[in-house]
């Protein structure tokens, strides 16, 4: 098979060359009105602040060089699948009919398995459970979830009992916080995106890359 910030401190520095009496705060409107006078204030974008790559051996660097290509190959995928997810959603939220919302789940099935499917038989083992791991993600789903949702529960069954012969659970759910595999696939997406590697596209799982760093940095120590 083939296949995916964070705080740093903003200071607005305002450097006024008289002596303030009475300061009226209106930062809604953009401005900070002084007495006699106005500055225009400056809203900056969040600045992701990464560390730098240490490795404990060889091995160690070999592994995430290995994991980054893979993770690189499979993301697109597991951003596509969100995005026809997302529309899937927003185009049944507008039929009223169960037949016509039928129908056109059964249409973007066949569409997915007919644009998935020959690079999904090209993926590697290892390839295709990172992918699973990135639908949960992007989605917030995982992909035996997605998988009953759009089909029958014993097709669910069926696709996961199928992938578990492979070493993939279709159950597996992306977890940085308490997986260090997980964690160095986000540090590697946050990395591509910076980069303009890759499309950003945020996570649907409530995790912060901030806090992720900090655990496992102190946990290597």
């Amino acid at each position: 098979m083939i296949i995916l910030r964070y705080i740093f401190l903003i200071f607005p520095v305002l450097l006024v060359a008289q002596t303030v009496d009475t300061l009226k705060d209106a930062t809604s409107e953009g401005y900070v009105f002084f007495e006699g006078d106005s500055i225009p204030t400056i809203e900056l974008n969040e600045v992701v602040i990464l560390n730098k790559l240490n490795f404990g051996n060889r091995e160690d660097r070999l592994r995430y060089l290995i994991l980054r290509r893979k993770t690189l190959k499979v993301y697109p995928y597991a951003k596509l699948a969100a995005d026809r997810l997302d529309s899937l959603n927003n185009r049944l939220a507008m039929m009223k009919r169960r037949s016509d919302r039928n129908r056109y789940t059964r249409m973007i099935q066949k569409y997915i398995e007919g644009e998935f499917s020959d690079e999904l038989k090209k993926m590697t083992r290892t390839e295709g459970q990172i992918l699973v791991k990135l639908i949960h993600r992007q989605t917030g789903e995982t992909t035996f979830g997605l998988v009953k949702e759009l089909r029958s529960g014993w097709r669910a069954f069926w696709y996961n009992t199928t992938a578990s012969m492979f070493n993939i659970s279709l159950k597996r759910e992306f977890d940085p916080m308490n997986v260090q595999e997980d964690y160095l696939i986000e540090d590697i997406l946050e990395r591509s995106f910076r980069s303009g590697l890759l499309p950003r596209q945020d996570s649907a799982l409530d995790f912060n890359f901030a806090d992720l760093t900090e655990k496992w940095a102190t946990k290597a120590k």
